[in-house]
């Protein structure tokens, strides 16, 4: 624990397992709707590191994405499964980190599920693009810093905390485990 956590008046911890981990999975990437997608292969200019946007969450915590067959990111992908993703869903709050293992499909019913019209700016011949496939990460742990009681509460808690020089935050922070 490190000095700010030790100062904080109330219990900013709480680590989150299964169903638990898997609903704020849910609401923080639904919340940022985008996230930083992370191979460890790196094999392009983005030495494996690019923005993607997340199409679906299932109640397991699964998140889907759509992908060019040729992409980097699928190379990587298919050299080792291994995926970091990193989520900021506001300024101030709804910050997650997830490690977990992708694989590739070009499954028709998915590819049809998770479609929308937008994707058409990268998949040009629409959603029978032979293109298109679809990316499925599974999550085996991660980590999720947010707040209690909303962006309001937070700040005033840490106006007061300013003025009267003591920590009195309203974060929340802990472990995923699927």
């Amino acid at each position: 624990m490190n000095s700010i956590d030790k100062n904080q008046p109330e219990n900013n911890h709480q680590d989150l397992y299964h169903a638990e981990a898997a609903e704020r999975i849910r609401q923080m990437a639904e919340s940022a709707k985008t996230c930083f997608f992370c191979t460890e292969a790196g094999t392009g200019d983005s030495a494996g590191v690019r923005p993607m946007s997340v199409l679906k969450v299932d109640e397991e915590g699964t998140l889907w994405f759509m992908s060019a067959r040729d992409s980097y990111k699928n190379q990587e992908i298919e050299m080792n499964s291994e995926v970091k993703l990193y989520f900021q869903g506001s300024a101030h709050a709804d910050f997650l980190f997830l490690q977990g293992r992708a694989d590739i499909s070009d499954e028709k019913n998915k590819i049809r599920e998770l479609w929308t019209p937008l994707a058409k700016a990268w998949f040009t011949e629409g959603e029978n693009d032979p293109r298109i496939t679809v990316i499925r990460f599974v999550p085996e742990q991660g980590f999720y810093w947010d707040n209690k009681h909303g962006n309001l509460v937070a700040g005033v808690k840490m106006l007061f905390g300013a003025l009267a020089g003591k920590t009195i935050d309203d974060s929340i922070q802990g472990t995923l485990r699927i």
